[in-house]
């Protein structure tokens, strides 16, 4: 759900669209997306290492037009370089357990 709410973000859907389309209140859509978007330089740090690790051959990640939406595709490559060596999955249970479950946590390093 967490993951739906990031992808509307970066698509340019307002929180409490967001919100509404997934039947949450709206200040738990906002928490997400503001703790998502106060550590997107980390998490897209975070999952290009995985990318790279799991694919050495993977070439440069080009910017995808914001801090958010960088994060985003680092995400999304990464999960794809897993499902290339590992098999087939939900996208952001992938992602999770890449960042060891820390992916929106407010303490913890990606």
């Amino acid at each position: 759900m967490i993951g739906q709410a990031i992808e509307a973000k970066v698509a340019g859907v307002a929180y409490r669209r967001i919100a509404v389309r997934l039947g949450v209140h709206a200040d738990t859509v906002r928490g997400w997306l503001r703790r998502f978007c106060e550590r997107a330089g980390v998490v897209r740090a975070h999952f290009t290492r995985w990318a790279v690790a799991l694919d050495p051959e993977i070439g440069p990640m080009l910017p995808a037009g914001s801090g958010i939406a960088d994060a985003l595709e680092a995400i999304a490559v990464a999960v794809r370089a897993w499902v290339l060596r590992f098999g087939p999955g939900d996208p952001w249970r992938i992602a999770c357990r890449l960042s060891g479950g820390g992916l929106l946590a407010t303490r913890a390093p990606a």
